[in-house]
């Protein structure tokens, strides 16, 4: 049971509902800070003008809304803005989504009724997924559009799923005996105003970065061991020379996946004996960038990581809304916490840093692919007959062009503001957007790693070093064959290659802390 309480909520908790399926609890103590909240609003509203309780929303908050038509407003925002197009998110990112809204709210600043967040908690548990469309949100005002269509789903209107399928709100909620949110005083404007989509995405996003980095070490150290690569890139002295902590701790987790391999050579015991007496070095005496430099590359992307999850972490923990009611000072504040800035400005950090591990991983699967650069395989790793057999030769092609996708993607969208609303948002973040291409280029990378895997295995068996390898390379080399049998006809690679995806995708391997 994951506990919604005064503690910050963690992406550790958010795995442990969206991938462990753990239920959701709220503590006494938010209850009582919730109904507070809301019962302070109830009585301070009267006799003043607060945004978006007495007067209309947006650029129309200028316009007075009469004691008698404040319910009715409420409705009418969550109705007018359940217009977001395209296709349904993914269920898991939807329910991170309400999770960091349910968060949002039970901090206590929002004024809504306590029934709120009750219902979203059920519907979490109950596995109740808001049907929400992708394409609506500029990230100011926070998720209008996309939490318009969770909204609706609470007062008992529009399109969930449920056991798979796509119903009828009011069907389910018959069939579970749920009762509809009853809007109160500001439940609309509470509901939908706030960065919890962006935010939820940014999470689960995060999740599945550090997994593609685990992964991209290994595939790495693995490659390193294929070409018997000297130890000295990865040491403790060249790593704490530079003075960056992703740098230290990527060769680090080289250094723990390889102290155990017969593959690995020492500098000294090969070139400083002083036993070389040739002209031209047979043995090659640096490698490659992509197998020599990888704590350097790969220790951005993982400060990257780190930064985003403080950042995000302190998002969903953050008060989101506008306006911000607090009880302790007897105040409402009008401002802007449903700014998406920081959120937008991660997401497209993140997307960056994972654009670039897909390059790392390309270069490493052309530098396997190509004989002359390795010269120790046969070309595209072909284990049949060359010439009438073409090996990964086709894979390669795939993971070129994903990874050209994950470069176009990869512009920011944090400084791509366009106007909206009648000029009221006249510079937004597009947190949203950005939030759902880094998923788009996370996806991309996992493609692009089963196609790496896929090759590292069929050169170990080429090589016929199983029994050389580090513990941890050959439980991965293991792993992948009881998924995918050594091959050397020609054969379709597509099911293969998601059997691949679906298990990186699956496992956390736990490399790095």
């Amino acid at each position: 049971m994951v506990t919604i309480s005064n503690k910050s909520l963690l992406p550790e908790d958010y795995f442990n509902v969206l991938f462990n399926g753990e239920n959701i609890s709220i503590d006494k103590e938010v209850i009582k800070n919730v109904e507070a909240c809301y019962n302070f609003l109830v009585e301070f509203s009267n006799n003043k003008i607060i945004y978006g309780v007495n007067t209309g929303l947006g650029p129309m908050a200028q316009y007075r809304i009469e004691d008698k038509d404040q319910i009715e407003l409420q409705y009418n925002l969550i109705r007018s803005h359940s217009a977001g197009t395209g296709k349904h998110l993914n269920p898991l990112y939807v329910r991170a989504a309400m999770i960091s809204r349910l968060k949002s709210l039970s901090l206590g600043y929002s004024g809504v009724h306590v029934d709120a967040i009750k219902l979203i908690a059920e519907l979490l548990n109950q596995n109740v997924i808001p049907a929400i469309p992708k394409h609506g949100g500029v990230g100011a005002s926070g998720d209008l559009v996309q939490l318009s269509h969770l909204a609706l789903v609470l007062i008992g209107e529009g399109e969930a799923y449920y056991k798979g399928e796509l119903k009828s709100v009011s069907d389910i909620f018959a069939e579970l005996k749920i009762t509809p949110l009853k809007i109160r005083l500001r439940e609309g404007l509470g509901l939908i105003n706030g960065t919890s989509v962006m935010s939820g995405i940014g999470i689960v996003n995060i999740i599945y970065a550090k997994k593609l980095l685990n992964w991209s070490v290994i595939a790495s150290a693995m490659i390193n061991e294929l070409v018997e690569s000297f130890d000295d890139h990865f040491s403790v002295v060249l790593n704490n020379v530079k003075k960056h902590k992703g740098q230290q701790t990527i060769a680090g987790a080289m250094r723990e996946i390889l102290k155990d391999s017969s593959l690995i050579k020492k500098r000294e015991d090969n070139l400083y004996n002083g036993k070389i007496e040739e002209k031209i070095f047979k043995q090659k005496i640096q490698e490659y960038y992509s197998l020599r430099c990888v704590p350097q590359i790969l220790g951005p992307v993982y400060d990257s990581i780190r930064n985003a999850e403080k950042v995000l972490v302190d998002e969903v923990n953050s008060v989101n809304d506008n306006p911000v009611i607090d009880v302790a000072s007897e105040h409402v504040y009008h401002g802007g916490n449903f700014h998406g800035d920081y959120v937008s400005f991660e997401m497209d950090k993140l997307k960056a840093a994972t654009t670039k591990l897909s390059m790392l991983a390309e270069r490493q699967l052309n530098f396997l692919m190509n004989n002359k650069l390795n010269d120790i395989l046969p070309p595209f790793v072909n284990l049949g007959t060359l010439g009438l057999n073409l090996g990964m030769q086709g894979t390669q092609f795939t993971a070129t062009s994903t990874v050209a996708e994950n470069q176009t993607l990869s512009n920011p969208v944090y400084v791509h503001s366009i106007p909206s609303n009648n000029d009221n948002q006249d510079i937004v973040s597009m947190g949203t957007n950005s939030a759902l291409m880094t998923k788009k280029v996370i996806e991309n990378t996992f493609e692009v790693l089963s196609i790496e895997f896929l090759t590292i295995i069929q050169a170990i068996d080429y090589l016929q070093i199983h029994k050389k390898l580090g513990k941890q390379s050959l439980e991965v080399y293991s792993k992948l064959r009881d998924l995918v049998p050594v091959f050397k006809d020609d054969s379709t690679k597509y099911k293969e290659l998601k059997l691949i995806g679906s298990y990186l995708k699956q496992v956390s391997p736990d490399n790095i802390k």
